[in-house]
């Protein structure tokens, strides 16, 4: 199926939409970095990014480098899938994976085999609450790289 917007992968995956705030996050993931923005003023983590932290209420910002390790804190197997590129693929998961550096961090991925495995290359009956990931990354088209997580102990 061909795209029909430059937000979908000529496959129809979705495709992320940076913002200013969120631009650095996609530029280190595209380098193979996990960062997350923190305050530069109390040190307090936050995602997704925005300008302003919700603790101190600066506007000072840095992204500091995670270690890529988490763990699976939810997960589910979308029925059915609502756009045909999905479709094509499942069942898959969608996670929610909890970082270790930064607990109240949680980020929404995939649970692949590898970096470029298609969504469905995890057997659903692998999912676990709590089951420890490590961070990868996929190139899904020319300048977009997202990160994606795989099993620890497969």
């Amino acid at each position: 199926m061909p795209a029909t917007s430059p937000y979908m992968t000529d496959s129809g995956l979705l495709l992320p939409v940076p913002d200013d705030d969120g631009a650095p996050f996609w530029s280190y993931a595209a380098e193979g970095e996990l960062r997350v923005q923190s305050c530069a003023s109390c040190e307090a983590f936050r995602f997704p990014p925005r300008p302003c932290c919700p603790r101190c209420h600066s506007f000072d910002v840095e992204w500091r480098r995670m270690s890529g390790r988490g763990r699976v804190w939810s997960y589910v197997l979308p029925h059915p899938p609502l756009l045909p590129g999905y479709a094509e693929q499942a069942p898959y998961n969608a996670v929610v994976v909890e970082l270790a550096d930064a607990p109240r961090i949680r980020m929404v991925g995939n649970l692949v085999a590898s970096p470029d495995a298609p969504l469905n290359s995890v057997d659903p009956s692998k999912l676990r609450i709590g089951a420890p990931v490590k961070v990868t990354f996929h190139r899904m088209a020319d300048g977009v790289t997202v990160p994606r997580w795989m099993l620890e102990r497969p």
